[in-house]
Parts: C-alpha cells; sequence; structure tokens
C-alpha cells in the first residue's frame, strides 16, 4: 500500500481527503496531491491540516478505520 493515497479527490472547491501512514511529511502529502489530483489554482495544493481550523472542529486529521497506522488528513489548495 502507499503511504499516501487520495481518497475524496473533492470536499467541496478547494479541499481533499488523503489517507496517510503515521510519519507521512506534509511534503511528501502534497507531492501525492498535486501527482495525482491537480486542483486547477496556481500555487497547487498547498496546505495539509493537523489541526482544527477555526470554525471547523472535524478538520482534525482523523484515525483510519480501515489501518491503524494511518491518518485521513484534509489538505487545501
Amino acid at each position: 500500500m502507499n503511504r499516501v493515497i487520495v481518497t475524496k479527490p473533492f470536499m467541496g472547491i478547494c479541499g481533499m481527503q488523503v489517507c496517510a501512514e503515521h510519519g507521512a511529511s506534509d511534503e511528501e502529502i502534497l507531492e501525492v496531491c498535486n501527482r495525482e489530483n491537480l486542483c486547477g489554482t496556481e500555487q497547487g495544493w498547498c496546505r495539509v491540516v493537523r489541526e482544527a481550523l477555526d470554525g471547523y472542529p472535524n478538520s482534525v486529521p482523523v484515525a483510519c478505520e480501515k489501518e491503524p497506522n494511518r491518518f485521513h488528513f484534509i489538505v487545501y489548495c
């Protein structure tokens, strides 16, 4: 299994979800996102959410239900 997998290519107009191994870096996650699911903006995917965003308490990474050493992250462009 790949260390980073795109699980929901579109969450709203500027977000997506990935499933990544616990130790995956932001750079590794963003590289996969920009290679496998182009967002169409000039900067591409550029932010991995690791803490709750103001007004969006469900934006924090959550443990993957299928793989115990993986988390689901939200990525924004």
